[in-house]
């Protein structure tokens, strides 16, 4: 099988690379150039794609013995990720960039040029199972539950999957990967994991949003429309968010307040009681399905909803209806965000997601 291996410079895709060349696959390495910042390095970088990050792949691809290419991807990442953060921000949505990224850049552009290239598959580092369904290929979490990335990965298509090879995903702990890494000799060993927003490499997501969508001064209200603080700018307020409140007004049951809404047309953040977060229904129209669809989607079927990366899955009931796809926890979710992911499973298997338009609290107006 013709391999194209996506090397981000990290531990996880490195093995997944030597996993598949020691499978005997013909292999070709890429690394994505994801920023047009020609001087971006890894000191008080936080995220990923740094240069240095380049010029680790390179590093294990030449200790592999396989070609390797830096693809300039940035144009589209631009267009495709950061953009649509943006924008998701200024609806007063909270995005996953991630997912975004997974889903229009390595397993959409990536995976169009390499099909074109002739490559029968791409290769990444990631932490999840495919198997073979009675109805086709199926993507399911990890044989490692703490690393496992099957959530991000739910905006895989059939067609996508049919294209997809996860060498990591029965391996029982990155540790182990670490222990492989060293073993082989790969400088990336111990490398720490990349976390936060890799075009935001700092961390500040509040000083990134002030400077690219602006600030405004506006109120806080609670759920009655009554003024009970202001603020600087409501992008940098998400749901949920207790932290950071100018509250000049006390709550009447002197409780702490949360972040319930995030309304961008009146530059309005509204606030109330921790109880107020509880949802009862979720939502979205921008729904895909990882592999086979339902039999009957139109009609209600059981399923785990997981609404973030690392949340546990909760028993819900979900159908398609009225062109979205509606998910109904048995138990209300707790601070849910429009913009925010629902990936739904069946066990282990991951059955497809929606992107989050709308919310039903399970709390009256009243409290």
């Amino acid at each position: 099988m013709r391999v194209l291996a996506a090397m981000s410079g990290g531990v996880d895709s490195a093995v997944a690379a030597a996993r598949a060349v020691e499978a005997g696959h013909d292999v070709v390495g890429v690394h994505l150039a994801l920023s047009r910042a020609g001087g971006t390095l890894r000191t008080g970088s936080r995220g990923c794609c740094t240069i240095e990050d380049a010029m680790d792949a390179r590093r294990v691809a030449d200790r592999l013995g396989i070609p390797f290419y830096v693809w300039d991807f940035s144009e589209r990442f631009r267009d495709d990720v950061i953009d649509d953060f943006l924008n998701e921000y200024r609806a007063g949505r909270t995005p996953n960039p991630c997912m975004r990224c997974n889903e229009r850049i390595k397993f959409a552009a990536l995976l169009d040029r390499a099909i074109e290239l002739g490559f029968d598959a791409v290769c990444t580092g990631h932490y999840a199972l495919l198997r073979e369904g009675p109805r086709g290929r199926e993507l399911h979490r990890s044989s490692e539950e703490a690393k496992d990335q099957s959530y991000v990965l739910g905006v895989l298509t059939a067609e996508q999957l049919a294209h997809t090879y996860f060498p990591l995903g029965e391996t029982p702990s990155k540790s182990l990967v670490r222990a492989e890494a060293e073993a082989r000799g790969f400088t990336v060993a111990s490398k720490p994991d990349s976390y936060d927003i890799c075009f935001i490499p700092d961390g500040d997501t509040r000083g990134y949003l002030a400077e690219k969508v602006g600030a405004a001064a506006g109120d806080v209200v609670d759920r009655s429309g009554a003024v009970v603080g202001s603020h600087d700018g409501a992008h940098a307020f998400t749901v949920g968010q207790r932290r950071g409140l100018r509250l000049g007004v006390p709550a009447a049951d002197g409780k702490p307040r949360f972040v319930l809404e995030v309304r961008p047309v009146t530059n309005t953040v509204v606030v109330g009681p921790k109880e107020a977060l509880a949802v009862a229904e979720v939502a979205g129209a921008r729904f895909t399905w990882a592999g086979a669809a339902p039999a009957s989607p139109e009609e209600p079927f059981a399923c785990d909803v997981q609404i973030r990366a690392h949340a546990d899955p909760v028993p819900a009931t979900a159908v398609v209806r009225g062109g979205d796809l509606v998910v109904t926890p048995d138990e209300p979710l707790d601070g849910v965000a429009p913009g925010q992911t629902a990936v739904i499973y069946d066990g282990t298997r991951v059955i497809g997601q929606c992107t989050i338009d709308r919310t039903a609290s399970a709390v009256p107006v009243s409290v």
